[in-house]
């Protein structure tokens, strides 16, 4: 059973199996908030493979005297630390989780596999947004005969609270890595992506070996509830992205009330490589005041010069807003990977040069009042 307290009232949901394929974003735990017009009303939309168990998967129910309806977490604790848990397991010591799930969460002509993995830690392994779980998969390693696997590191797309709002599990955004020989175009097995691989092959009930949690530069800077949040992903790049928006737009934490700006900006090749858009165009239309969401699809869409439409592109596009905004004291983020960077960094300082600033030195002062934040791998 699932249990849902929102308010002062709980939901109770029976949730069935659910192996459906998700086109464009991972729905099992979806709320959507709908018509907030007429006091909040909560519907569970669950999806399965049999008519007669679909109808009882929604439960709608009118909240009163509440003006944004979301979704009660616990244990609170999670919320009191004052420093954020740091390499409570190292890879000599891993912790044994449990996988809970593994759905592929993008269309069939995405370029590649990407799934959404959830992990169950039974609250032994916390973390907060942005940080990143160590895995550690089965075997041995093959340069180091007689040896483990080395750790991959992969960003935690969930927050702290985990997909199921009770602080036992974690979320990966895991993309398949294959490797193809140049010669002859076909999958080379001998070089595939071990790690990614063993996740996204995964059963529930599989036991998975977790390190961490690590990481402080993507940390979800809460001391100004009111700040501007300017994040850019490519690719699996947006999993801390969900977290921080997840805190920020699904959850009703008590200690953290969000009255700023989040602005995502995401990179993909096409509509069926998005992830996790059904959760970001659900906040767009509840919180169009507080979010703004904007995509840059590659082989879809073409910039202002008719070349394919990158991130960066999208940044070029809104520039003026962006460094006004970096002016009033945003927080910029970027995350993906380490391609991503360099064209975006030519981008800026073209932006700059532009409105008749240094790039450098701007970069450096952004540094310095820690509002730039980069995790690329």
């Amino acid at each position: 059973m699932a249990h849902l307290a929102v308010s002062q009232a709980s939901v109770t949901v029976p949730v069935g199996n659910d192996g459906s394929l998700r086109r464009s974003g991972f729905k099992r735990n979806n709320l959507r908030f709908l018509d907030r017009s007429l006091a909040p009303v909560l519907s569970w939309d669950l999806k399965t493979k049999s008519p007669q168990s679909r109808n009882q998967h929604v439960v709608c129910m009118l909240v009163p005297q509440v003006d944004t309806l979301k979704v009660a977490v616990s244990p609170l604790e999670l919320d009191d630390a004052k420093e954020p848990p740091l390499n409570i397991y190292k890879p000599k010591g891993p912790y044994t989780a449990t996988i809970v799930s593994v759905e592929r969460i993008v269309g069939p002509k995405a370029p590649g596999e990407t799934c959404h993995i959830v992990i169950n830690h039974d609250g032994n392994v916390p973390y907060w947004e942005g940080q990143s779980y160590g895995v550690i998969p089965p075997g041995e390693n093959p340069k180091k005969p007689g040896a483990p696997h080395n750790v991959r590191l992969y960003s935690i797309a969930s927050s702290r609270y985990g997909d199921s709002f009770d602080g036992r599990t974690a979320s990966l955004c895991v993309r398949r890595a294959l490797y193809y020989d140049p010669e002859t175009g076909k999958e080379d097995p001998s070089k595939k992506g071990i790690c990614s691989n063993f996740l996204c092959d995964s059963k529930p009930g599989d036991k998975v070996k977790i390190t961490g949690p690590s990481g402080k530069i993507m940390l979800l800077p809460e001391d100004d509830p009111n700040a501007t949040h300017i994040m850019i992903a490519t690719g699996t790049g947006v999993a801390p992205y969900r977290g921080y928006l997840r805190r920020m737009f699904m959850e009703s934490v008590p200690t953290f009330k969000f009255g700023g700006l989040a602005w995502l900006f995401l990179g993909v090749a096409n509509s069926d490589s998005l992830l996790y858009d059904d959760e970001f165009t659900q906040y767009l239309g509840n919180y169009p005041d507080f979010f703004r969401y904007d995509k840059a699809l590659s082989r879809e869409q073409k910039n202002k010069s008719g070349g394919k439409m990158y991130v960066q592109d999208k940044i070029e596009e809104y520039s003026d807003e962006i460094f006004k905004l970096l002016d009033g004291g945003a927080h910029i983020y970027f995350c993906g990977l380490k391609g991503m960077m360099p064209g975006i960094q030519d981008t800026l300082k073209r932006v700059a040069e532009q409105r008749g600033e240094n790039w450098d030195e701007k970069l450096s002062q952004l540094r310095k009042n820690k509002q730039w934040h980069v995790e690329v791998y």
